[in-house]
């Protein structure tokens, strides 16, 4: 393998706790702080010479489109949307230690329900390329991307400083295989962004991704590597204007941070605020700025909100987002920890009330990232992401759950249906309007949905040059992980003659 070293440059003098910048902030009109270190904010391809169109989202017209009405029945697609899906099983492998509330195992018991349910045959199963540090230092500083390879519980001890800088500690541990797993789930993300990008799918999942408090030059609650911006940034090559939604519990605050100055990013996020509650940041007020402002839109909620009360809400502010705005692609945060019973979660949805919410955007036929995020009683996530893979496929799922081979996390019922706790919704019809009415407000001041003139597109990724020839041989890429990187047709057939996938279509 490659040294990290040897792929790009350090940053040693990273803002680590400062808002982020886009790297063509400059070009918006107003000078960057002197310690400002921006990401690169892709330009999308144009139609145009002068301002860039909403590109033509599956399956109505740009035209369509840009008066913001629905499409007509005549325009949406015969066809069923084309479904790509992310997966290494080494994902769900890491152990983030002792009592600590993250268990990426979880991904392994939702990819195993998907299987179950035969969701598999409906859609392209991929194996998401590692992330190449040049690829995650699009975001993120060289320096912490390196120290991130570099770090192992058994040399820890020898980073006391450095560990405090990147914020790595009790949240946000150094577990072995720590940047492996960071590769993988940044990957899925990145790979999943390219096939939209080139229209390969229509919808992309990557249960795996959706870490969305990583900062510029530090971990944050749990996240390590902003796998979000990294996907969105992709996107915006393709796409003059991307719409993010965040229906975790927890505000998306990594995600907001890095696209608070410009319009190219819409984020949307509904969580919950107040009472110290982390990360504490999302107030209805923080609403971006500069070029950006009014392109943050956050919906602070109390403990206890219901199906009924959330996806009445979601549904009346994302239809006139999506009016306004005039996304190109969306990328939606589906966060299990805004359902009930969850380990560090405070609101009462359940999994049918937030798969309505996936289906509503679902709808809008524009090409969309699908993401995990939060979710920390780990059976109830694995029911809500697979629910939420059906609702995708336009599958419903019977709910008895079928055996598999973690069936036992699944009793004593072995039902996907997850009821409600009998607790009060503390947030009042008048605080829900209130809400409603301000962000309705800071929507009109948009006057017209944003364009870029038109650039070069730049590449979707950079692989370093080398010669094969020249490396040492233990260090070169054995073919079997080569092969990794797209699973086999049969890998998961049932036996030789299963021609489902071939024949099912998406």
């Amino acid at each position: 393998m490659l040294t990290v070293r040897s792929w790009y440059q350090h940053d040693s003098d990273c803002p680590c706790r400062s808002r982020t910048f886009p790297r063509d902030i400059a070009s918006l009109g107003f000078p960057l702080p002197p310690h400002a270190r921006p990401p690169q904010l892709p330009p999308p391809t144009p139609p145009s010479r002068t301002r860039c169109r909403l590109p033509r989202p599956p399956p109505f017209g740009a035209a369509s489109a840009c008066r913001g009405r629905r499409p007509l029945e005549s325009e949406v697609m015969l066809e069923k949307d084309r479904i790509s899906y992310f997966y290494d099983g080494d994902v769900g492998n890491v152990y983030f230690g002792p009592n600590h509330p993250m268990k990426p195992h979880r991904l392994c018991m939702t990819h195993h329900l998907v299987l179950s349910y035969d969701l598999h045959k409906k859609m392209e199963i991929y194996r998401p390329h590692k992330a190449y540090p040049t690829e995650l230092a699009q975001f993120h500083s060289a320096d912490y991307v390196e120290f991130l390879h570099r770090i192992t519980p058994d040399t820890q001890h020898l980073y006391a400083n450095e560990l405090t800088r990147y914020n790595l500690g009790e949240d946000c541990p150094v577990f072995d295989d720590l940047f492996e797993f960071c590769q993988i789930y940044a990957g899925g993300t990145l790979d999943a962004a390219r096939r939209l990008n080139h229209k390969t799918c229509d919808i992309a999942i990557n249960w795996a991704g959706g870490l969305h408090h990583a900062k510029k030059c530090e971990a944050s609650g749990f996240c390590y590597i902003n796998d979000l911006v990294l996907g969105i940034l992709e996107l915006l090559k393709y796409h003059a204007r991307v719409l993010y939604i965040d229906i975790d519990v927890h505000h998306g605050d990594g995600v907001e941070e890095a696209f608070y100055f410009t319009d190219r990013v819409m984020t949307v996020s509904f969580h919950k605020y107040g009472d110290m509650f982390f990360p504490g940041t999302g107030d209805i007020k923080d609403m971006g700025d500069r070029e950006g402002k009014y392109y943050a839109i956050n919906i602070p909620l109390k403990d206890g909100i219901d199906d009924i009360s959330f996806t009445r809400l979601f549904k009346t502010i994302i239809a006139k987002v999506v009016e306004t705005y005039l996304p190109g692609a969306i990328v939606l945060q589906c966060g299990a920890d805004s359902l009930a019973r969850d380990r560090l979660g405070c609101f009462n949805l359940s999994i049918e009330g937030h798969a309505e919410c996936v289906k509503f955007v679902k709808k809008f036929k524009i090409p969309l990232l699908v993401t995990g995020g939060g979710g920390y009683t780990k059976e109830n996530v694995a029911r809500c992401w697979a629910v939420e893979t059906g609702v995708l496929l336009d599958t419903e799922l019977p709910n008895e759950i079928p055996d598999n081979e973690y069936i036992e996390y699944f009793g004593p019922d072995y039902t996907l249906k997850v009821p409600n706790l009998n607790m009060d919704n503390l947030n009042s019809k008048t605080y829900l309007s209130s809400i409603k009415v301000q962000v309705m407000e800071s929507l009109r001041a948009i006057q017209h949905a944003p364009g870029v003139q038109m650039q070069e597109v730049p590449p979707d990724f950079y692989v370093p040059d080398f010669d094969e020839d020249e490396l040492d041989p233990d260090e070169r890429v054995d073919q079997h992980t080569q092969d990794k990187q797209v699973h086999r047709d049969d890998e998961y057939y049932e036996g030789d003659n299963d021609n489902d996938h071939d024949d099912g279509g998406h």
